[in-house]
């Protein structure tokens, strides 16, 4: 089943256009604990889609439904955003 992009991700600049950030840099701008590497993702996610550079994730400990971005070296995933009803 195909998945619409919410339009709040919509014409935001591609993070995998931009120079990498150290897991620091991203804690300073989206909050520590907030950025997880490749096996905290698959502790705490479920991927269910992606359309670089965004991932289509459910959030094990309640359900929700939401979109990480990422970055590609080293790979971060950061940026939770749960889906809005319509």
């Amino acid at each position: 089943m195909r998945r619409p992009m919410k339009k709040g991700r919509a014409g935001q600049e591609s993070s995998q256009s931009l120079p990498p950030k150290t897991r620091e840099e991203l804690e300073g701008e989206f909050g520590v604990g907030n950025v997880l590497d490749t096996r905290e993702l698959a502790r705490e996610y479920v991927v269910i889609g992606h359309s670089a550079p965004l991932l289509v994730v459910t959030r094990k400990s309640d359900g929700s439904t939401g979109t990480l971005q990422y970055q590609n070296d080293p790979r971060y995933y950061f940026g939770w955003k749960p889906d809005q009803p319509p």
